[in-house]
């Protein structure tokens, strides 16, 4: 199959977006299929575009048999509504038009991965002018999501984007989304059961593997080798509520053998390094985004793994890949999600739920894993063996790839 896939982030940026996206057309290629990705010019989530990239419209690379496009998109290190309107729009137009244009050949769908929703109308616009089916990829319930975090308030702008997520819905011919969650709200909504597949997120776990050297490397270079270190590993933004691990971290101020580790970059960053500052926090280390071959190590070097969310409903149809990367790494994880992914993780055994957006029971989880090692090194191994088994990068291609042949077919 010959696969137009539009994402609008993809690596070398960071994220679980870009992983998915990478992981899922990389593995296509392994099985024998071809892959052309349409991306933006490296630059989130800073919004600043690094060096080599900086004067290019258009940046075409082979990125292990994966065609890469990268396109000129609107940037800006300001977070506002009208920014960020600006920043989706510039790749909505620049997708659909180097789809339209610059990609040769014949493809048998277009794909495209949402949010951002704008990507959707891309992929329709190419579906439509070359009658290439088209298949709709659904991770997050934009707007949904955008109301209930309060990124999205304006009623004329819900509508238009509601609107353009319906007919997105409508132009597939198949929606593929990432949890049983947003199926069941699809399906409430209207949608047809069988135009829904479920490929949820996961491992890459050749990569992801616990390693004992680079555990005492990485703690070595800290200079935390006799602590017990807390790890979150992942995008710094609205979503998470991080700060309510800064809040545990002034609690457990009297356990100088505890430590509160944050590997990332993201719009929230800056604030949780002046919360950190204010509080003269001795136990938290923040360092910068790290390539995605690095994470494992620091993974490794970790005791326990924060997953966290924000208190809100949207996220009880949420399965973080980043849960799935921990425990390809046999860490256990402390997992503040409420609905899906705690189902998950109790059905496991990976890891312990501690309620969002609550300090004082992230505290004592902590606690309680740091006073268990036996306990905590077996939910490791749990996890690991449950992600090999279930959620690995490769077996969700491979499922994907099924889906398409049968669309093919059908």
């Amino acid at each position: 199959m010959r696969i137009l896939y539009i994402t609008q982030y993809f690596p070398p940026e960071a994220g679980a977006t870009q992983t998915r996206a990478y992981e899922m057309a990389r593995n296509l290629v392994r099985l024998g299929h071809q892959v052309t990705v349409i991306a933006e010019i490296p630059n989130h989530p800073s919004g600043i575009i690094p060096p080599e990239y900086r004067g290019k419209w258009i940046e075409r690379s082979d990125l292990e048999g994966i065609n890469v496009i990268r396109v000129w998109v609107k940037t800006s290190p300001a977070k506002s509504f009208r920014q960020r309107i600006l920043f989706y729009l510039s790749f909505m137009l620049a997708s659909a038009l180097v789809g339209l244009f610059l990609v040769r050949g014949r493809f048998d769908y277009v794909y495209a991965t949402s949010p951002p929703l704008f990507v959707g109308a891309s992929g329709q616009l190419i579906s439509r002018a070359k009658r290439i089916p088209f298949v709709f990829e659904v991770r997050d319930l934009w707007p949904e999501s955008a109301v209930a975090l309060g990124e999205l308030s304006n009623p004329t702008a819900i509508r238009w984007a509601t609107w353009l997520e319906e007919a997105s819905y409508r132009r597939a011919q198949k929606i593929i989304v990432v949890t049983q969650g947003i199926r069941t709200r699809l399906i409430q909504r209207g949608l047809p059961p069988e135009k829904l597949e479920i490929i949820p997120n996961g491992a890459n776990t050749e990569l992801f593997q616990f390693s004992p050297e680079s555990r005492d490397k990485i703690r070595s270079q800290l200079k935390l080798e006799d602590n017990f270190i807390a790890v979150y590993a992942g995008i710094h933004g609205i979503a998470q509520g991080l700060k309510t691990v800064v809040e545990t971290a002034n609690m457990l101020r009297e356990y100088p053998d505890v430590h509160i580790l944050f590997i990332g970059e993201g719009p929230k960053k800056q604030e949780l390094v002046n919360q950190v500052r204010l509080l003269d926090l001795s136990n938290v280390t923040l360092i910068p985004e790290q390539p995605r071959e690095r994470i494992p190590d620091y993974l490794s070097a970790a005791d326990v793994a924060l997953v966290p969310l924000r208190n809100l409903e949207i996220f009880h149809s949420a399965l973080p890949s980043k849960m799935f990367d921990a425990w390809a790494c046999q860490l256990p994880v402390l997992l503040s999600v409420s609905g899906e992914a705690r189902e998950l993780l109790e059905g496991c055994a990976g890891g312990l739920f501690i309620p969002p957006e609550d300090p004082i029971a992230l505290r004592d989880g902590i606690l309680a894993c740091k006073s268990n090692p036996d306990m905590i090194n077996s939910w490791g191994e749990n996890g690991r063996k449950f992600t090999e088994a279930h959620y690995s990068r490769r077996a969700l291609a491979e499922k994907l790839a099924e889906v398409l042949t049968l669309l093919k077919i059908g």
